[in-house]
Parts: C-alpha cells; structure tokens; sequence
C-alpha cells in the first residue's frame, strides 16, 4: 500500500474519470504500442518543493494508459523530467519509481549551507512568524555568503542525491549523458503509429529537455541539446549537472560555475548556430534557475504543422487570475521577477492559442514553494491535486479535434507563405 496512491482523493478522481468515459478508452494520440499504450511529449512547469504534484500528475496519465515520449522542465519540472526519463524504458510506467524517490525525501537535507545560511532559510519558510526586524538580523548574518559565492547554499548535497540516484535507484544506472542516450533509444519493440507504420527505430522521437539560464551570456540553455557549448565531450556529463543548473534558484544556492569551456572556430560557429550568440567566448559560464527566464518551457518540443503525439504541459498553480497588489519594494521585486520569468511563455501561448488545449493546471493551494519543511500530509494533498488535475484535463480533452485546429493553422500558415509569392507573380 502506498499512502499516496491509495489516498481517498487519489481513488475518488480515477474512478470518476474511468466513469466519465463509460469503460471506452479515447484517442489522445496517434503513437501507441500492442500493449494498447498510447505516448505523449510532456513539459513541467517550476515550482519549488511543489514538485510531487507534477508526480500525481503522470501518475494519473500512465493510470490511463499514457506513457512519455520527450520529457522537460524547469527546475521542480526538470527533476521530475530526468528521473522520468532515466528510472526506466520509455515504455514503462514510471510514477510509482519516482513516489519511491520522492516521496519520503527530506527536502531540508539540500540546504546545505553554513548554520546562518540554515537560519536564514527557516526565516524565510517561517515568514509570518519571523518578523520584519529577525529576518534583517538573519539576512546581515549572511551577507558574506551572498558576496563570496552568490548564494546561500552550495547545491553539492542535491547534485550528490541526484547523481547516487541516477545510479542506483535507475534500473539501468545512469552516470553519463552516454548512459541516458542508451537508455532513451531502447524503444518498444511495438511502438507504431496508428495507421501501422512502426516507429521502434525512430530514436528521434525521444528527448529530455532540462532548462537552465545562462546569466553570462543571457542564454537560455536547453540540454542536454545545448551541452557542446559548455563541455568539450558531452557525452561523459552527469544529467545531474544540467538539472543541477535548472535549479539553482538565485541567491537561494550558488550558481553553477563551468570552467575551461571550449573554444575556437568550431565553438564560435556552435554558439551562433545554438545560441545566436556572436560575441567573444566565455571561459567560464554562470548558469542559474532556468525559471528566470522560461519556467514553463512549453515550446520546446513545438513541431510545426501536425504532430503525431500532442505535447502535455503541467503549470503549478495558476497565473494572471488578477491583478496583483504591489504596495511595497518588497512586492514590486517580486512582481518585477514572475513578469520576467514568465514572459517569454506567454508570448509563446499567445502565438500559438492551441495549446490552452494541451495544458493542465494544478491547484496546490496555500502550499508554500520553499518549504523545505513540508509534512508527509502536504506531500500527499499535493500528489492528489496533481492526479485531480490530470483527470480533469482527460476528461475533456480531444485529440482528433486538436489536429483538425493544427490542420486549419498549418493551411493558414501555407496560405500566409505562399501570398507574397502569388502577388509577385501576379505583377
């Protein structure tokens, strides 16, 4: 028995769900296997310690017979994507693996800094109670920490979990980004698409996508796609540095500082062609929270025209529900922060409307994305609103009348395309 899985809220959603759909299983993609799977892309959004509902969120898509093609994230999502990926074959459920992991995690242990850095951090969790007055005389006791190493906390106890639990707690371990490229090309044997053409060598089809911010040269980092930037052999990285980087929230733990990066003509035309960056070649890049600049990187498995497995996103919480209330330096930080974070999503969301069809949103409540503290109780409410959100985001959505729309916008888009070339023609 599992304490999540068989929580009350949990059951009562899947079964409602499994009603909902009268005992018929819908199409909610063109990719399947034998075994009656069907496989999506899936991209998680941020969120602190958040991240278990992201894990009653898959949990409830593999309950109905879905399983992941591309998994990526950002920070909360960039975890919950690379253990996704790695616990296991792509054909495997693998939510219950990463209740295993996280489940009974204590979240404090990765607040690894000095004792005033660990008094400032329950300062911060415990707000309400701490006082204006406390966390000033907590903040100047950590003022050397933020001036010598730009955070409060060095990260290294997370990196060592991740990496231990990449290679221990995967079924295949995983100690290089060679490894994980192993692990993701051993599709099924069934894997097809609905109209029979099989897809058990189209290796192509799976990718994990980590976000991190490269604040030295204003980069918005994808990897492992992105690595050859900053290693001169990708392939012997640990994943655990890219999601190392990803969430690397500023000030909270020290950025991640990678040296001796590779240079030359080759490195030079790697970054204009990957980053659009033209400029001198860092020798050393600064790599922060992804979520300062895409924290819902819901773009970066968009394929034009139309796909042959949609691509899930999951937002934690909600945003732009109304108008924010900014009567403090203190509010305009933050608000000045989320708009800069969330922009460029947005922006994507607005050009491309359809994928409102593609999102599901968890209600997590009054729960606290820095509390490193959280109670088993808070864990399992968290994993039940993300399995209440993903039956709710099945249970209306439709996928062969998302490909009629991106039929419609690709025929648009051809028409658009084509315009300028039929009026030269015509003068």
């Amino acid at each position: 028995m599992s304490i999540y899985t068989d929580d009350a809220r949990v059951l009562t959603a899947l079964q409602e769900l499994r009603a909902s759909l009268g005992g018929a299983t819908p199409r909610w993609s063109d990719i399947v296997d034998d075994a009656g799977n069907q496989y999506v892309d899936i991209v998680m959004e941020g969120g602190g310690v958040l991240g278990i509902a992201l894990v009653g969120y898959t949990y409830a898509l593999e309950q109905m017979g879905i399983r992941f093609l591309s998994a990526g994230g950002t920070s909360a999502g960039a975890i919950n994507a690379l253990l996704l990926a790695a616990v296991d074959d792509v054909g495997t459920a693998k939510s219950e693996r990463l209740l295993d992991i996280l489940g009974t995690l204590d979240m404090f242990a990765f607040v690894d800094g000095d004792g005033d850095a660990r008094d400032m951090v329950r300062a911060l969790i415990d707000w309400d109670h701490t006082g204006v007055v406390k966390l000033a005389w907590k903040a100047a006791q950590v003022i050397d920490n933020l001036r010598e190493d730009l955070g409060l906390n060095p990260g290294r106890a997370f990196y060592d979990w991740l990496a231990d639990t990449l290679l221990k707690k995967a079924r295949t371990p995983i100690a290089s980004q060679a490894d994980l490229t192993r692990l993701l090309a051993r599709l099924p044997a069934t894997l097809h698409t609905r109209d029979g053409t099989s897809l058990a060598g189209a290796h192509d089809l799976v990718q994990v996508a980590i976000v991190a911010a490269d604040v030295s040269t204003e980069t918005k980092v994808v990897f492992p796609s992105m690595a050859t930037l900053y290693w001169a052999d990708p392939t012997t990285v640990n994943p655990a540095h890219y999601v190392r980087a990803s969430m690397s929230i500023p000030g909270f733990f020290w950025p991640v500082r990678i040296p001796n990066m590779p240079t030359g003509p080759a490195a030079a035309q790697n970054w204009d062609d990957l980053a659009g960056y033209h400029g001198e070649l860092p020798s050393e890049a600064v790599l922060v929270d992804g979520g300062i600049m895409s924290n819902f990187p819901i773009d970066v498995f968009h394929v034009d025209g139309v796909p042959r497995a949609p691509t899930f996103g999951v937002k934690i919480g909600g945003d732009r529900r109304r108008p924010r209330t900014i009567g403090t330096p203190f509010a305009l930080a933050g608000a000045v922060f989320d708009s800069a974070r969330h922009y460029a999503d947005y922006d994507f969301l607005l050009k491309h409307p359809d994928y409102s069809n593609l999102v599901g949103t968890v209600d997590t409540g009054t729960s606290y994305w820095l509390n490193f503290f959280m109670e088993t109780a808070e864990k399992v409410s968290l994993f039940a609103a993300g399995v209440e959100a993903a039956a709710r985001f099945l249970a209306t959505f439709d996928w062969p009348s998302y490909k009629a729309i991106r039929a419609r916008l690709a025929e648009a888009q051809a028409l658009r395309s084509n315009a300028p070339h039929a009026k030269a023609r015509a003068t």
